[in-house]
């Protein structure tokens, strides 16, 4: 007899739960996976904030970010040595920092004594960028890239795993219970955006799924993060947007802060500046209290 499908969520059946992400599943309502990285910990009443720039520019930018942010209260250090982007070219001022990169990362993580999360591409780089990260970062380009994930969670290291922008809830845990089925249990999710038909400006290409955070909560014990620098795209909505991931349940935050956001290499359009970040923080953490949390 076929099991009734009376889970939340339109593509998310009690079947499911059962047969395609047993791993992923919240086994009770109250079921909430909570684990540390460097002491900071996931699933409980801090929510995480992550912050640096887009990409790893050089190792003065990194180390002055990793300062400035850790000393506004983030935890974790943002920076991409490896950098997808949609098309093959690029810009003068581009340069995929790459091997250098990783290094520049654990010279600042050093400097600022804050742990480190960045992405990693192929599986050539698993080994390089596991040396350097804390926290492993699979993009939305590669959510479904199986033999990547099977690969990074085999390292042991905590992975944040990002939907893809044209995945669903069910997509996405799928892809989780890759990196969980090989007995790596410190998996986040994060939400960086969809693709929708209308965007509400010309240079954004994605919409921050809001209602995905208490969906995914209906659904999974993985703790849930978003991404509000990529899903906008344009730096006036970020702040809004961040406020609003921890109003409605995110149990962490990922932000581009730059030093100089007009001169960004990549994406300049939506990087806030170290003093846009610290007030931030401040703003984050009193929305965070109000809802029985924190943020600092």
């Amino acid at each position: 007899m076929p099991i009734e499908n009376k889970a939340p969520g339109k593509d998310v059946s009690d079947a499911d739960m059962i047969d395609k992400f047993p791993l992923a599943a919240k086994k009770h309502p109250d079921h909430r996976s909570r684990f540390a990285v460097q002491g900071v910990e996931f699933g409980g009443d801090l929510v995480p904030i992550f912050a640096g720039p887009n990409m790893v520019e050089s190792e003065a930018l990194i180390v002055e970010t990793a300062r400035s942010v850790k000393a506004s209260g983030a935890h974790f250090l943002r920076g991409g040595a490896f950098k997808p982007l949609s098309f093959p070219y690029r810009s003068e001022k581009y340069t995929e920092t790459r091997e250098d990169g990783l290094a520049w990362l654990k010279i600042a993580r050093e400097a600022a004594g804050i742990p480190i999360i960045t992405e990693v591409m192929e599986e050539r780089f698993v080994d390089a960028v596991a040396d350097v990260a804390d926290i492993l970062q699979i993009g939305a380009r590669n959510m479904q890239n199986f033999p990547l994930l099977t690969r990074v969670a085999k390292t042991g290291k905590p992975v944040m795993l990002k939907r893809h922008f044209g995945c669903s809830l069910r997509d996405w845990l799928g892809a989780a219970e890759y990196i969980l089925i090989e007995g790596n249990p410190r998996v986040i999710l994060c939400e960086r955006g969809v693709a929708t038909a209308h965007t509400h400006r010309s240079s954004s290409r994605f919409l921050l799924d809001l209602q995905v955070v208490p969906a995914a909560h209906e659904v999974t014990h993985l703790p849930v993060v978003t991404d509000p620098s990529h899903a906008t795209f344009w730096r006036p909505w970020v702040k809004p947007m961040a406020l609003a991931s921890i109003a409605a349940g995110a149990d962490g935050v990922m932000l581009e802060v730059h030093p100089d956001p007009d001169n960004a290499a990549v994406d300049p359009l939506q990087p806030i500046d170290f003093d846009a970040f610290g007030q931030l923080m401040d703003d984050m953490d009193a929305v965070a209290k109000a809802v029985g949390r924190r943020v600092k």
